[in-house]
C-alpha cells in the first residue's frame, strides 16, 4: 500500500496550530495520560511506529509544550519586532498534524547560548550575508529537550525524515543562511547529521539524584571538604530574618510574580543590558502553566528579596532566571543549587537542570554533561570553515568535560566516612 503523501508548512505564529494537535507532538506522553483520567485512552505508549533512532518522547518537557511557546509569543518576548519571527515547520498526513518543530527566522544571534557571533562576523567580513538564520530553539532557554516533535500513531521515522528535510528546503526558502538547531537530543542531532547537518557539542552542568532520600542523603557521598563547605554555605545564606518559600500552582499570585520580575529585571539589566522576557509572559505561564512552576522566593522583613524560576518536567527540574534586589552572601547558591535539589528529592525527580555555564556548579554536585546542536550551512566556503573548526571543538569539549568531571565532589574511596 502507497504511503500518504506528506505535506510541509511553515506558520507566522504557534497560533496558527491547535494546542491539542502541538501538544499531541511535543508531549505525546502527556498527552496520553491526560485522556486516560478523563476515560478517553489506555494512557499509555505502546511505543512509536519505526522507532528504531530510540527518539520517542516519553518524559514530559514543559518548554516545548503549545503553553510556554505561546506564552513567549503573545506577551511580545519572542515576535518580528524583538529578531525572533516565529516560522514553525508543520508536516500533516492527510490533513491531519503529524510533526512540528518550533523554529524563528532571526536577525541576531541574542538569546540562544550556543555562541555563532564568530562565524556571523567572519562571513560578513568575507562579503557574506549572515541574518537572517533559521533557529530551532526554545526562545531564550537553553535546556535540552526534544526539537522535532512527532505525535504517536505516525510512522515516527518517516515523518522525522520529513522534518529535517523541510528545515533544509525552508532555509532556501527564506533566503537564510543557515539553521541551527540547539539543545537538542543527541538521537536527534545523529539524524540531522544525516541531513548534512554539523555537529557541535558543548557542556552544561546537572545534578543526578541517586535515589535520595534526603538532602543529608545526598551530602554523605560528598567527600568532607565538600560536605563541609556546602553545610556552611546553607547556614550563612539564612541568616536571621531570612526565609525560603516554594511557591507553585495556586499559590504564585499576581504580587509574586510583580516581585520576581522586579527581580529579574534588576539582575538582568546587570548582566544582559536588556532582559528578554517581557512582564505579561510570566502572568500567562501564570494562567496556562502554573503546576509546571516553582518559584523559590526568599523573604526577609515581610518582603520579597529574591527569587528563582523552575519549571518542572516529569523527571527534571529546569532552573531558570534568578533575581535579587539584596546581596547576601551565598544567597544565589542556595536559592539556585541547592533549593532546587532539596525540591527535586521531595518530588522524586531524576534530574536538575541549572542553565549555561558555570564550572562553579561542579562543587555544589553538578557534573559535566553534554550538549549538542546540529547546525546546517548554506554556503559552501563557510560550512568547509565551520566544520573544520567544529572537529576541533568537539575534541577540545570532550576533554575537558573528563577533566572537569575529575574534579566532582563525590568521594572516591570506600574507605572514606561520611
Amino acid at each position: 500500500m502507497a504511503s500518504s503523501e506528506i505535506t510541509l508548512e511553515a506558520v507566522p505564529s504557534i497560533g496558527e496550530v491547535s494546542r491539542e494537535d502541538w501538544d499531541a507532538c511535543a508531549n505525546p506522553g502527556k498527552v496520553l495520560n491526560e485522556k486516560a483520567c478523563n476515560g478517553l485512552g489506555a494512557g499509555t505508549s505502546s511505543g512509536l511506529p519505526g522507532d528504531s533512532l530510540g527518539l520517542s518522547k516519553p518524559a514530559y518537557n514543559p518548554f516545548v509544550s503549545h503553553a510556554f511557546l505561546s506564552a513567549v509569543e503573545k506577551s511580545g518576548s519572542a515576535t518580528i519586532r524583538t529578531g525572533w519571527g516565529p516560522r514553525h515547520l508543520v508536516a500533516k498526513v492527510d490533513g491531519r498534524v503529524a510533526g512540528v518543530v518550533p523554529c524563528y527566522l532571526k536577525s541576531h544571534s541574542q538569546g540562544e547560548y550556543v555562541f555563532d557571533r564568530g562565524w556571523a562576523d567572519a562571513y560578513e567580513r568575507a562579503g557574506g550575508r549572515y541574518y537572517p538564520k533559521l533557529q530551532v530553539s526554545v526562545p531564550f532557554t537553553p535546556a535540552t529537550g526534544p526539537r522535532l516533535l512527532v505525535r504517536d500513531g505516525v510512522d515516527h521515522e518517516r515523518i522525522m525524515d520529513a522534518l529535517a528535510s523541510g528545515l533544509v528546503a525552508l532555509c532556501g526558502v527564506s533566503k537564510a543562511s543557515s539553521v541551527h538547531v540547539t539543545f537538542a537530543r543527541e538521537a536527534e542531532w545523529k539524524l540531522l547529521a544525516e541531513h548534512g547537518f554539523l555537529q557541535r557539542t558543548d557542556q552544561q552542568f546537572h545534578w543526578h539524584n541517586e535515589g535520595f532520600a534526603s538532602f543529608d542523603d545526598f551530602l554523605s557521598t560528598l567527600n568532607s571538604r565538600h560536605r563541609k563547605s556546602i553545610k556552611r554555605e546553607r547556614r550563612d545564606a539564612l541568616p536571621a530574618g531570612i526565609t525560603i518559600h516554594w511557591l507553585t500552582g495556586k499559590d504564585i499570585t499576581e504580587d509574586a510574580w510583580d516581585a520576581f520580575f522586579a527581580f529579574y529585571m534588576e539582575t538582568g539589566s546587570r548582566k544582559w543590558g536588556r532582559p528578554y522576557l517581557t512582564r505579561e509572559f510570566f502572568s500567562l505561564i501564570g494562567e496556562t502553566m502554573a503546576e509546571d512552576v516553582l518559584l523559590v522566593m526568599v523573604r526577609r522583613n515581610n518582603r520579597w528579596i529574591a527569587g528563582a524560576i523552575n519549571f518542572i518536567g516529569s523527571d527534571t527540574l529546569f532552573g531558570r532566571n534568578w533575581g535579587a534586589v539584596e546581596h547576601h552572601p551565598f544567597l544565589h547558591f542556595e536559592v539556585c543549587y541547592y533549593q532546587a535539589i532539596d525540591f527535586a528529592i521531595k518530588r522524586g525527580l531524576t534530574h536538575v537542570e541549572a542553565g549555561a555555564q558555570g564550572e562553579h556548579k561542579i562543587a555544589r554536585g553538578y557534573l559535566p554533561r553534554t550538549t549538542h546542536s546540529a547546525h546546517f550551512i548554506a554556503d559552501p566556503g563557510l560550512r568547509r570553515a565551520i566544520d573544520d573548526y567544529l572537529k576541533r571543538e568537539r575534541a577540545y569539549v570532550a576533554e575537558a568535560g573528563r577533566e572537569l568531571a575529575e574534579l566532582g565532589p563525590f568521594r572516591k574511596g570506600a574507605d572514606e566516612a561520611p
